[in-house]
């Protein structure tokens, strides 16, 4: 009994389908980023290096000593606070787009997640991590 006589066969590829759409899809996925970053790039991009072109860059002045230089640790902090709440007003554009929909549901699960951005502000605030010295 062949798989095309088989009562179950065309479930089963039917199943087998759907992953290789998958895995498809995957491959393209991988491969297309791949293929135009390491073939098309270097045949389409300018190929006339010179010396100007070879030397750092910074605001048209000429760097002046070491690039390795030691950055206060609050400048990391100021910017990490900076992600956390501008990922909330992300959160929140769609939640105000469907509130009807979600109704007292949606509004407490905000309000509990505003509560604990505003517990980190506070705690921000208290550690003195907002203040630009």
């Amino acid at each position: 009994m062949t798989t095309s006589q088989h009562p179950g066969g065309n479930v089963m590829s039917a199943y087998w389908n759907g992953y290789l759409f998958v895995v498809l899809f995957l491959i393209f996925g991988i491969l297309l980023p791949v293929g135009a970053l390491w073939f098309l790039g270097p045949l389409l991009r300018p190929k006339r290096p010179s010396q100007a072109k070879l030397t750092t860059y910074e605001s048209g002045v000429d760097p002046i000593g070491d690039a390795h230089v030691r950055y206060n640790a609050r400048y990391y902090l100021f910017a990490l606070l900076f992600v956390v709440f501008d990922v909330e007003i992300l959160f929140l554009y769609p939640w105000a787009a469907s509130f009807h929909k979600l109704g007292l549901f949606g509004l407490v699960e905000m309000l509990l997640f505003i509560l604990m951005l505003v517990i980190g502000l506070i705690y921000a605030w208290r550690k003195k991590v907002l203040e630009w010295n």
